[in-house]
């Protein structure tokens, strides 16, 4: 599948995705996609905001909010997605893992080598969302968002098989960097783009979309944004990875690795 990938226009591909998840059908076949989109990821509906039926389209059931109060804050510093807590480890002479085997630099997946150094001896979470999951990502601790920057790129998919034999591919795919000033000090929330996922969107902020153009977007906010934990940062329109970077002494042990709910502690 990869080999077949590499001769393909991923972000072609994304955007057509894009539109035909979202297209307004008519009512029986806007019924049956909803149905078979829900049967065959398995979505729990239980947890959805609105009843099956009430999604106008498959982009809006992916994109679902979960119904108020369903998840609650169990900590300071949570984890950020419904998902898969994939690789965690220490930020060691600038690098992060990505599976073993594979490392890459976090300054080049941030893109600010400045703001990297203060991350040496932190620590990084990497989580992965299937198609199944709730695709809202979370602030994971309080603070400031100072910053978000979209970094182009292309749309390999995040699978288990494409973080095993691509090399550095959180640096390639496309991705939304959300920069948090926080009590602990800068914290990065890192959403990575995939194949059918090229469309990443800012809750704070609704002029960042991604996969539109090849160009960057970096927006400084002069009057920072506030945020409390658990504060919805953006919204995957398909599954994908999220990456979180911490400077050293935020976390005093490493979570375990396995499947997490947003809200819940990460220590």
């Amino acid at each position: 599948m990869l080999t077949l990938l590499k001769y393909l226009p991923k972000r072609f591909i994304s955007r057509l995705t894009g539109w035909l998840v979202h297209l307004r059908l008519p009512e029986p076949l806007r019924v049956k996609s909803l149905e078979w989109f829900a049967n065959h990821y398995k979505i729990n509906l239980q947890e959805a905001e609105m009843p099956l039926m009430s999604y106008p389209h498959i982009g809006a059931l992916f994109a679902r909010r979960l119904k108020p109060g369903l998840r609650r804050i169990k900590g300071l510093i949570v984890h950020p997605v419904d998902g898969t807590l994939t690789e965690r480890g220490v930020i060691t002479d600038g690098m992060a893992l990505q599976v073993k085997g594979y490392i890459y630099s976090v300054a080049e997946l941030i893109a600010d080598a400045e703001k990297a150094r203060s991350l040496e001896k932190g620590h990084f979470l990497t989580y992965y969302l299937c198609p199944t999951d709730y695709h809202r990502v979370h602030s994971p601790l309080g603070g400031q968002i100072r910053s978000a920057l979209h970094v182009p790129g292309t749309l390999w998919p995040v699978n288990e098989e494409s973080v095993q034999k691509i090399k550095e591919l959180f640096l390639v795919n496309e991705r939304l960097v959300i920069h948090l000033d926080t009590a602990q000090g800068s914290v990065f929330v890192v959403m990575v783009g995939a194949t059918n996922v090229g469309q990443m969107t800012a809750s704070f902020d609704s002029s960042i979309v991604t996969n539109r153009g090849r160009w960057s977007l970096r927006k400084d906010y002069s009057k920072p944004i506030p945020v409390q934990v658990g504060d919805e940062l953006g919204i995957f329109h398909m599954g994908s990875t999220v990456v979180v970077l911490y400077p050293p002494g935020v976390l005093k042990d490493l979570p375990v690795s396995g499947s997490v709910q947003w809200g819940e502690a990460v220590q």
